[in-house]
Order: C-alpha cells, then structure tokens, then sequence
C-alpha cells in the first residue's frame, strides 16, 4: 500500500491534514525526537526505509512579527534545514509526489494587489520576516529546480493568514488572529476596560482557516501536477478566499466574539508590517477549488477551541 508522510503533523496545517486524510490514506507519522527533519543523516534514513510515495512538508519554524524579527538567524536556518534534507530526500528515493507549504510573506513589501503569483522576486521583502520569507522562497526555487532538472513531480502552495485549531496563542510569538482571540478573551476575564493593539490597524490582511487550507492541499495533491505549474510560467499557487479586511475590522469582530465591552488603544510605535497583502487566488479557483468557511463562522468555532483547551 502506499503510504503518505506529513512532516510537521503536530502544527496547525499537519494536524488538519492528519484529521482529514486518516481513514483516507496510510499515514507515517513522527515526533521530532523520533525524527530530526534538521538531520540529513535521519531525514534520509527514514526516506529510505519507509518509502513514502507522497509528502507534505507542512514542518516549519513559525511565529509572529516578534519573533521573525528577534530570532531571525533561527527563522533562516531551521528553515533551510527542514527544506533542504526533505526535497532532496524526495527526489533521492523516488517520491511521487510532494506539496510543499510556503507563507505569502514570500512577496515584496509594496506588491501591487491583488497579489499575483508573478510577483515573486520583483521588490523588497518586509524586514520583520525576510530570513523566513528568503527561506521559503528558496523551497519555491528548490521543487521548481527540482522539476527542470529532474521532472520531479514537487508543487508549492503560497498560503494566506491561516488560523484555526491547533493555531500558537502565545502572545510573544503568535500570529495576529490568534493573538488576538487570547487579548481580547483575557481582557474580558479580568474585567480590562482597555486593550492594547500594536501598530495603527490600518494594515489589511486575509484570513483563511485552516480546514479550507487543508482541503485546498489535498485536492491540489490528488488532481494537479508540477507540469500544470511549472509549464505555464509560474512557480507556485496562491492559497487564499481573495478577501482581506483591516486589522482594526478584525479588532472588532474578535471583540464583539469575545464579548468584550472596552476600548481599544492603538501603540502606533510597533510596526504594522506590511500594509497590504491580499492574494490573487484566480488560479485556485480555476483548478477547482473554492474557500467554503466564512471568517465569522471560523473565528467563532476558533474561540471555542480555544476556550475548550484553557478548560482542561
């Protein structure tokens, strides 16, 4: 039977995975302290021995504007790392297929919107995140590489903002949604009448959860190859719901979730980081697929997964 390998099964995006396609497809799973992705030797012992037909390689180091910017040798070189001993693992022993997972922090800074996947390399990254962004664009270059030079069958998918269950809610090193579900909720518990939001919520961003991210993954994997992509002038495609809304919007809609009655305070000596970055999701639509879950309706369900977890 063939077997498919999700690397990075314990984050958010491997878990969705791992929920979907368990009685689907024959999974290989491993905790990093049975499986050191950053260990060539490892990576390719594992390879060898298991001999998936599939990977995705949704294994990562992530986080937040704060920790891009304070760890930033960290957010270069583990990715790296991860990258580089799985795509070459999967090209040394014959892999099938593989569906890389990037970020769309792969973009220039001040990229025209809606973003489209051309754009990448035409400007300046934005600087709290370049050594994540630098390393994902490489994984982008490695499978597009990996296929000219080889004909290996590797995609990438550019995600948006995603969020969802098993989403970090550590306020160092969280994205801003999930971030903000803990201020607002925490706010509310101990009778706030103030929350304090970094930048000037201007900045606009789209938000997918992560369960239409998976389902995008999947059908990508079982219905796309990297002939489609790469023979028609790109290097990747864009996941995304093509709707973005301010941080502030967002502020607002967490709140009113949350059940939270005070004000909100802006700190505009933080960064807003980028101020635009909404993705042209054309192509996803036209290979088949469309967001189905609304960001009302999955914050919602968010919050009460979060809710359930600080109960345990």
């Amino acid at each position: 039977m063939s077997k498919t390998f999700i690397a990075g099964h314990n984050g958010m995006v491997g878990s969705t995975l791992v929920r979907k396609l368990t009685d689907k497809e024959n999974l290989l799973l491993f905790n990093k302290q049975d499986l050191d992705l950053e260990d060539q030797s490892q990576v390719d012992l594992f390879f060898k021995t298991n001999k998936p037909s599939k990977v995705y390689l949704a294994a990562a180091k992530v986080g937040g504007i704060y920790a891009n910017n304070i760890y930033r040798a960290d957010f270069i070189y583990n990715n790296l790392q991860i990258q580089n001993n799985i795509i070459n693992a999967c090209h040394k022993y014959n892999v099938e297929k593989l569906l890389f997972l990037g970020s769309s922090c792969i973009y220039p800074k001040f990229s025209e919107q809606p973003i489209k996947e051309e754009y990448l390399l035409t400007g300046p990254l934005e600087y709290t995140n370049e050594p994540y962004a630098i390393a994902k664009i490489a994984g982008i270059k490695m499978c597009e590489s990996y296929y000219k030079q080889y004909g290996c069958n590797f995609i990438s998918v550019m995600p948006t903002n995603l969020y969802g269950p098993n989403d970090k809610f550590d306020l160092q090193n969280a994205h801003v949604l999930p971030a903000l579900l803990r201020k607002f909720h925490e706010a509310k518990i101990n009778n706030s009448s103030t929350v304090q939001l970094w930048g000037t919520g201007k900045a606009k961003r789209e938000f997918m959860h992560v369960d239409d991210m998976a389902d995008a993954c999947i059908h990508i994997m079982n219905n796309i190859n990297a002939k489609d992509i790469y023979d028609n002038g790109i290097s990747h495609i864009n996941i995304g719901t093509g709707e973005d809304i301010s941080i502030a919007e967002l502020a607002e809609i967490i709140a009113n979730i949350v059940n939270f009655r005070g004000e909100l305070i802006y700190n505009t000596s933080h960064p807003d980081g980028t101020p635009r970055k909404l993705l042209d999701v054309s192509r996803l639509k036209s290979l088949g697929f469309t967001n189905k879950i609304s960001l009302q309706e999955g914050i919602k369900s968010t919050y009460q997964w979060y809710l359930n977890q600080i109960s345990k």
